[in-house]
């Protein structure tokens, strides 16, 4: 992972065995401070396997989500406040198959007070193909 020190979201990473299982990849994490305003971001990627397609031959939608999910909760904790999400949704835009590498980018849009926004997009690695997009609203928790 890339940035400043990160060591909350290596320990957070490393106990999420839900990605893991599924095989999610960190290809980044850091923070943007370009705005005044510090904001995380985070890239992933994962390989649409045998156990994600559904009776329609397509990815499972609550595997695209997860995925986008997880790409979420690595860019809201770049920062180094605990944060889960409050709520999401996610627009389905085209169908991931067996055998399809997917990348997820997350990009925090803003945060306020101990809420923010967080969007990720989808793409399929081998042409660019947006699959879906994600708009999570994240609440951060006071320290454990």
């Amino acid at each position: 992972m890339s940035g400043p020190d990160l060591t909350h979201v290596d320990a957070m990473w490393a106990e999420d065995r839900a990605s893991a299982a599924l095989g999610i990849e960190v290809l980044e994490v850091g923070v943007d401070d370009t705005g005044g305003q510090p904001l995380g971001h985070a890239r992933t990627r994962m390989t649409v396997v045998g156990t994600m397609v559904n009776g329609h031959d397509i990815m499972h939608g609550g595997y695209l989500f997860t995925l986008a999910d997880s790409t979420f909760a690595l860019a809201c904790n770049a920062t180094g406040r605990l944060t889960v999400a409050a709520s999401a949704e996610i627009t389905f835009l085209t169908a991931g198959r067996l055998g399809d590498v997917l990348v997820a980018e997350a990009r925090e849009r803003v945060t306020y007070g101990r809420s923010g926004i967080t969007d990720v997009t989808v793409r399929r690695e081998s042409d660019g193909t947006v699959v879906a997009e994600f708009r999570g609203r994240s609440r951060s928790l006071p320290p454990r």
